[in-house]
């Protein structure tokens, strides 16, 4: 019985590991903003990892060696395809917001998109849990997909 009763009290309390990607067409500025979504505390411990350095995203030591790292990790782990176009993502900055980071990117000089393909492999290899939330909205129409730790790959099309 003591047995059943900590397998229960386990598996409600077991963490939840999610990411959340918005990608939007701003036809008005001709570009492409993304936002990426993470839980601070897991993207801390991903990134000390892969840099073998302390990472404090909410207070940092040093904000531009911050920047850079945060920047690597996504372009490293998010890739983007407008209508077969391999797009640049530019690091515009991130802030905090209660327990999860919020990273920016703009890609400029995108007049119009029929088709994005994405690549989010976010966290999968910190939890085999993971899973990625994507919003793509062009021209005002919304669409979003779940992805499931090892499935990355998505595709939109308008």
């Amino acid at each position: 019985m003591l047995q059943l009763l900590l397998i229960s009290w386990f598996s409600i309390f077991h963490p939840f590991y999610v990411s959340v990607t918005e990608i939007n067409h701003n036809a008005k500025t001709q570009s492409v903003e993304v936002s990426c979504r993470i839980f601070y505390d897991d993207l801390e411990r991903t990134i000390e990892k892969q840099n073998h350095t302390p990472v404090d995203i909410v207070k940092p030591k040093d904000k531009a060696k911050l920047n850079q790292m945060l920047n690597d990790y996504i372009k490293k782990h998010l890739t983007i395809k407008a209508d077969g176009k391999a797009l640049n993502l530019s690091y515009v900055g991130y802030e905090v917001q209660e327990d999860a980071a919020w990273i920016y990117f703009e890609i400029k000089a995108i007049n119009k998109v029929k088709k994005f393909e994405v690549h989010d492999d976010i966290l999968f290899d910190e939890h085999k849990e993971q899973i990625n939330m994507l919003h793509v909205t062009v021209a005002g129409q919304r669409k979003s997909t779940k992805l499931d730790n090892p499935d990355a790959d998505a595709g939109f099309e308008f």
